[in-house]
């Protein structure tokens, strides 16, 4: 038997590579008869530029940008196809784990550093950026990144707006400085949510609270990304309210799609035929996949599901585990994974099940081994 262990990250506890090496490690304690791979995971997410440059032999670049406060600091970013491809992880430049817990402000975070790394790789000569834009720390629309290569975002005075809240008084975006190098550039986004960019499940409702936006903040936001999009309609005659993927990282997605014509892509899908996954499960019998939560919004597009709808596709059995599954049998899940499995070891806090998500995947997966000892 040949299994493939294929987990995401656990946010908050482990990265994807880590918890593969701990389901690894639990079933080789069991003793089964088998071979493992171990084939980690990124949805565009945390942590998925890493993996992509570790599974493609890419190189890193370190560069010098703005923090989402515009504070400098140092990241990097990865090169690979030949150095024609980079791939940049928002969260590098513009993400939550780059401010402390008190200074989370989407009113005035920006995606200007993301717009650096863009501006340092087109400086490298690339053809195509891959951007992940999971974990950011902004509701800006992109408008960070946007001014970065050169548009301006102009009030009725002529005055060049640069915080997102400002963007309620919105009545030009300027694209005459646009730096010219990004028409011949293409730019795909992996996205790792499916909201919209307006209402109650969009940007500023679902991810402003999470970046440390209050209600008002929340309201606030949220007549500032309609304000902009009104406006782009009018310059473009694109209607971002209307896009799948169009809320992800704070409305990136639908800024950068009208500005610099981003493709808009499922996260997991594209990583996983850009590392070249069907090849190893092509040779598995059995594939193994998790993270943190599994329930109906893995459907939407999480990396979990996006290994199981392949797997299945081939008859593959896939065992998903997480932290949390649904306590009723939830016949769509079971459609893509034949066994779910907390991997809990009884009610704790959660900070004490965050501590210990390696040791509870490796006593997890060590059952799954010896439950398939006997067959």
């Amino acid at each position: 038997m040949h299994i493939l262990i294929a987990p995401n990250a656990f946010k908050n506890s482990l990265t994807a590579e880590a918890a593969a090496e701990a389901i690894q490690k639990g079933i080789l304690q069991s003793g089964l008869d088998c071979t493992t791979e171990c084939f980690p995971i990124g949805d565009g997410g945390d942590g998925t530029v890493e993996l992509i440059i570790k599974k493609c032999k890419g190189v890193l670049v370190d560069v010098e940008i703005s923090n989402p406060l515009g504070r400098k600091i140092n990241a990097s970013y990865g090169l690979i196809d030949g150095s024609n491809t980079a791939v940049i992880e928002m969260a590098a430049a513009s993400g939550l784990r780059l401010l402390k817990p008190n200074e989370l402000d989407p009113m005035r975070a920006s995606s200007f550093g993301t717009g650096e790394m863009i501006k340092d790789a087109l400086d490298k000569g690339v053809n195509k950026i891959i951007l992940a834009i999971g974990g950011s720390a902004t509701v800006d629309v992109g408008m960070g990144i946007l001014r970065a290569l050169g548009i301006r975002f102009i009030n009725k005075d002529g005055k060049s707006l640069s915080n997102p809240f400002e963007l309620i008084d919105i009545e030009e975006v300027e694209t005459l400085n646009i730096d010219s190098r990004v028409s011949k550039c293409k730019v795909v986004i992996l996205c790792d949510v499916d909201n919209k960019l307006l209402g109650p499940q969009g940007a500023a409702a679902v991810f402003g609270p999470q970046k440390g936006a209050d209600a008002d903040a929340v309201k606030q936001l949220d007549a500032a990304l309609t304000k902009f999009s009104e406006i782009t309609f009018k310059q473009t005659g694109i209607d971002i309210t209307a896009l799948k993927y169009g809320g992800a990282a704070g409305g990136v997605s639908a800024g950068l799609h009208a500005y610099l014509n981003a493709e808009l892509v499922t996260g997991i899908d594209h990583f996983l035929e850009l590392t070249g996954f069907d090849a190893s499960l092509q040779k598995s019998d059995l594939v193994i996949t998790g993270e943190g939560s599994i329930d109906e919004q893995t459907l939407q597009g999480k990396g979990p599901f996006g290994v199981a709808y392949r797997a299945k596709n081939k008859n593959i059995t896939v065992i998903g585990l997480a932290g949390k599954v649904p306590l009723d049998h939830n016949t769509e899940l079971h459609k893509y994974f034949d066994i779910l499995m907390p991997i809990g070891n009884g009610p704790v806090a959660i900070e004490i099940a965050l501590a210990n998500t390696a040791d509870n995947l490796t006593r997890t997966a060590t059952e799954i081994g010896n439950l398939l000892k006997l067959g």
